[in-house]
């Protein structure tokens, strides 16, 4: 699906790349806010001042606020995917309400996005199952019991791919429906500002589905940490 009215796929043009940029204007811009979030982080870091900028106060107010929060699910034995899930919520919100911006797309509105995301999870899930337990996290998917055995393994591995599904369409079509009800309302009302208030929703529930898939994250990673249930 091509996007027509795309200011990176306008720039893009110039040097010969518009058309795979209007082609995969979700693989652009999850570059282009990737590329960002690292250009803002060495700016941040570059000069940490005990009378900190602009920059240096927003990043720590995050990563104190993150860091707190995950140790509170995780516990310090998690602490490790700390760079992941904090990464994740701020790439998340930013690519989500990136939609709500004329002339430019939000990447998580496209399920492959969404599906990377799940996938990248669900995938260190069983990584870090593996690593912690080693063979034996394969009784996670047992049950408490032998004989329920034969029970359970289906319905674990249903409920485990499940939560790749789950993780790309909740995020994928929340963005999308959100992307398409303004967009409406622009071309509908636009000059007397009715797109407004639902823009400020999408504020608020941009934030709350990349809070969602990082929390889910902390949490499925941290139960394959746990004992066998």
């Amino acid at each position: 699906m091509e996007h027509p009215v795309l200011l990176l796929g306008w720039v893009l043009d110039k040097v010969g790349l518009g058309h795979f940029a209007h082609s995969y204007p979700h693989v652009v811009y999850i570059w282009f806010f990737a590329i960002l979030l690292i250009i803002l982080a060495v700016l941040a870091t570059r000069r940490i001042s005990m009378v900190p900028g602009t920059l240096q106060v927003l990043f720590e107010t995050i990563i104190d606020n993150m860091y707190g929060f995950q140790e509170s699910i995780m516990g310090k034995r998690g602490m490790v995917f700390f760079p992941l899930t904090t990464t994740l919520i701020i790439l998340v919100f930013i690519c989500n309400i990136n939609g709500l911006i004329p002339g430019s797309f939000a990447p998580t509105s496209n399920l492959n996005t969404t599906l990377a995301f799940a996938l990248t999870i669900v995938f260190l899930t069983h990584v870090m199952g593996f690593k912690v337990h080693g063979l034996s996290y394969i009784k996670h998917f047992l049950g408490p019991s032998p004989f329920m055995a034969p029970l359970m393994l289906p319905v674990e591995l249903v409920s485990h791919a499940a939560r790749v599904v789950s993780l790309s369409f909740r995020l994928f079509g929340n963005i999308l429906g959100e992307d398409l009800v303004v967009g409406v309302l622009v071309l509908l009302a636009g000059q007397y500002f009715l797109p407004l208030p639902m823009m400020f929703l999408g504020l608020f529930t941009g934030f709350l589905q990349a809070f969602i898939i990082s929390l889910l994250a902390m949490v499925y990673i941290g139960e394959a940490m746990e004992g066998e249930h």
